[in-house]
């Protein structure tokens, strides 16, 4: 992980929201970006097989070629966020980024 990745300890308002951001170096959102532009290209490939009746179980290993990429990804921002911005809430006080974090990992495990 970059040294100089790290989340915005403000929050931004906008129409009485909060949006929380985090800020990653560049070499790390372009990793992030190159990946998920080459998952939705296999997104737009699976479409394709769709659109030519390609047989369903070549069509399926595509898929779970896919979900696999897009797990990875989920896995390095998981990665990420936690060595910087829970390191970060929980170094300023904040514990309930604990339970937040908790709540995110049972959604990535489905």
């Amino acid at each position: 992980m970059e040294g100089n990745e790290h989340c915005h300890g403000k929050t931004l308002e906008h129409d009485h929201d909060q949006e929380r951001r985090s800020a990653h170096s560049d070499a790390t959102k372009n990793n992030l970006i190159a990946r998920l532009n080459r998952i939705e290209g296999q997104v737009r490939g699976i479409k394709g097989l769709i659109e030519k009746d390609t047989y369903c179980d070549d069509v399926l290993n595509q898929i779970a070629a896919a979900q696999s990429a897009l797990n990875s990804v989920g896995k390095l921002l998981l990665e990420h966020h936690m060595n910087s911005c829970v390191i970060e809430r929980i170094q300023q006080g904040d514990h309930d980024v604990v339970k937040e974090l908790l709540v995110t990992m049972n959604k990535l495990m489905k």
